[in-house]
């Protein structure tokens, strides 16, 4: 048991099975594909990426243990590929002996590069072993597409606040592993609390909540309190003074106020947010959203001034680098509006989803052809002064037309190329 103590919480808690598992119920529903596929046998490889704590790991274990096969961890930081060849070689051989399958998960395997990438390809194409990659990045732009072809994406999302109370509270009932066996009174306050300010994190949620009950004093009546006061103290974050809603109702309030042009406004809300412990950074990253999706290309001056803020408040911290938060925020503010930026995103992205096999005009493929098919011949446009007219787009979309500049700030001056009469 003093073993078991030495243990963090959070990993004696990782459930084993999908019953104790908490939250993502677009992977883990009674009828979604991955449950499907465990269940006829037929899952193969995956990447599962997401933000940390959100259960990566834990579901590689599970769909091991479901599936009764061996399970083999590596973190692509510290390994390469001699510790795969080894793995690959002993799934064979447990294969071949015993018919037991072999899972490999690799934590962070958006750090593998491509020869280490490309040395488990063929484990993977023959069913040697079954790959389950685990990572924060998006493995679309960050891993190499051999692999990413290779294997069913499935994206974590945080947890919620109800998903991570009701980890919490199987971890203060449990008496094997969690903290059961402790005479712990815990108010549903705090427990909100940690819920709130992980988030989304359950090993952060967990790991706090074990620091809380084992910094405490036993009480007159023999009982460890937590109170919203020991939560607090308990996490690496300073406590906000606002509850939930009210801190997103500040946040709305303050992105509006930019997209309506309130430099006080949004001066006030913002300032109120740090001074009940908001991170800085989640307003900087507000705010560089704001300066394309509000401001775009009325002034795109306004996405410069606001990336290079969110860069000073992370190289310099608090207090100097909220000057030049402040700086930006009043420039955003005080900036022509155009959402012609986001608006011609949409439209496109519009199209890719009811439009998806479109192909390429030939004339501007890599390889052209000369089939004679009426696309004609690539027109290189310095040889012509800097712009021809030629088509760009599909067949079927090529009218189609998805950013219209407004009459806003240095926008209502541009002149778009597309509608030239050359």
């Amino acid at each position: 048991m003093e073993n078991i103590k030495r243990i963090p919480l959070a990993e004696r808690m990782r459930p084993t099975s999908f019953d104790d598992f908490v939250g993502q119920e677009h992977i883990v529903g009674k009828n979604s594909l991955l449950v499907r596929a465990i269940k006829f046998g037929t899952l193969g490889s995956c990447i599962f990426y997401g933000p940390p704590g959100t259960g990566k790991t834990t579901l590689a274990n599970i769909i091991a243990n479901s599936m009764k096969a061996n399970f083999v961890r590596l973190n692509a930081v510290t390994s390469g590929v001699a510790d795969a060849k080894k793995i690959i070689e002993e799934a064979r051989a447990n294969k071949a002996m015993f018919g037991t399958d072999t899972f490999l998960m690799l934590d962070e395997c958006h750090r593998w590069n491509k020869a280490q990438s490309d040395c488990v390809l063929q484990a993977i194409e023959e069913g040697s072993i079954f790959f389950i990659g685990s990572t924060t990045e998006n493995p679309y732009t960050s891993m190499t597409r051999a692999i990413v072809s290779r294997c069913r994406i499935f994206e974590f999302k945080p947890l919620s606040s109800k998903d991570i109370v009701r980890s919490l509270k199987r971890a203060l009932s449990d008496s094997e592993k969690g903290l059961g066996h402790m005479p712990v009174e815990i108010t549903d306050d705090a427990l909100e609390y940690f819920a709130f300010a992980c988030a989304g994190d359950n090993r952060n949620a967990l790991n706090s909540l074990e620091l809380a009950v084992m910094t405490s004093k036993i009480g007159k009546d023999k009982k460890i309190h937590i109170t919203r006061e020991e939560a607090v103290q308990s996490t690496d974050r300073k406590a906000l003074s606002l509850d939930e809603n009210m801190f997103y109702d500040m946040l709305s309030a303050f992105c509006k106020s930019i997209r309506g042009s309130d430099s006080d406004a949004a001066l006030y809300y913002s300032t109120r947010l740090i001074n009940a412990g908001c991170d800085p950074m989640i307003i900087a990253r507000r705010l560089v959203a704001h300066t394309s999706e509000d401001i775009g290309m009325a002034d795109s001056n306004a996405l410069l001034l606001a990336t290079s803020a969110m860069y000073a408040l992370e190289k310099m911290g608090q207090p100097e680098g909220l000057i030049p938060l402040s700086h930006a925020i009043i420039y955003a503010c005080e900036a022509e509006k155009s959402n012609s930026v986001i608006t011609a995103m949409h439209l496109a992205e519009n199209d890719v989803e009811n439009c998806p096999d479109n192909r390429v005009p030939n004339h501007l493929k890599n390889h052209p052809s000369t089939n004679g098919d009426g696309h004609g011949k690539y027109k290189y446009p310095h040889e012509y002064g800097g712009y021809v007219k030629q088509q760009y787009l599909p067949d079927s979309l090529k009218d189609h037309v998805y950013y219209t500049p407004s009459n806003n700030g240095r926008e209502k001056n541009l002149v778009r190329k597309k509608f030239r009469n050359d």
